[in-house]
């Protein structure tokens, strides 16, 4: 973890300054910025693994700043805010972040969930020989998905993923035909118990299907079986 970097964008200097005593304690090296603008520079001269991002920022939003870091970039992101409500949550996860934490947080909470992200992150992105990546490649209908490079061609087009969206799309391929619910998905997913109904795992397959263009396509990859759940078939 000594090698693993953190961002931390937060105008809150007590909230950033705790976050960092925390991480840096479990062996992550931390990067701070009080605004988007110092966040972007940041990234452009480090490599960081994953970044924890407050919403309510002067100037460029955590919103903004996450939209903008997808349209490059695939590391974990994790929305911090003051804003708890279900929308607040659908709209941190619909524009591409991977995990949403309601301040004021638990500390602890808090660093359980970034090295849940960053696992995942890094399981899908090993450094592998091509014979490795055969074995670990789903060809199903007009999808190609790799495991271990963590890419995906649907119809002759590579599309770019976030971990999460990797995750449920990697999990319905590799089960063709069998019909996950929403709660199945999370609990493989996110490896965590759902204890209320939300709506996180519907806002994530809707970005995905996006991102598919399975708008546009007739045949489509992942089907709904209306009040069960999601499947891709043979």
């Amino acid at each position: 973890m000594a090698d693993t970097n953190i961002l931390v964008v937060d105008d809150e200097n007590e909230i950033a300054e705790l976050v960092e005593i925390y991480l840096v304690s479990d062996g992550y090296k931390v990067f701070k910025a009080n605004n988007a603008q110092e966040g972007f520079s940041i990234l452009n001269k480090e490599k960081v693994h994953l970044v924890l991002l407050d919403i309510m920022m002067p100037g460029m939003d955590g919103m903004d700043m996450c939209r903008k870091i997808r349209e490059t970039n695939n590391i974990p992101i994790i929305m911090l805010s003051a804003k708890s409500t279900d929308l607040d949550k659908i709209m941190g996860l619909g524009i591409g972040a991977d995990d949403y934490v309601a301040k004021p947080f638990n500390p602890l909470e808090l660093t359980a969930r970034v090295k849940s992200q960053l696992r995942r992150y890094t399981q899908l992105n090993p450094n592998s020989s091509a014979r490795e990546n055969e074995k670990n490649e789903i060809i199903i209908k007009g999808l190609v998905i790799n495991k271990d490079n963590h890419k995906v061609i649907v119809y002759d087009e590579e599309i770019k993923l976030t971990p999460i969206e990797f995750d449920i799309l990697y999990l319905l391929a590799s089960n063709p035909g069998k019909v996950f619910s929403t709660d199945e998905i999370f609990e493989r997913v996110w490896n965590e118990k759902v204890y209320e109904a939300n709506n996180t795992v519907m806002v994530h397959i809707r970005r995905l299907r996006g991102k598919m263009k399975e708008d546009t396509r007739q045949n489509k990859i992942i089907t709904t079986v209306w009040g069960v759940g999601y499947k891709i078939e043979k």
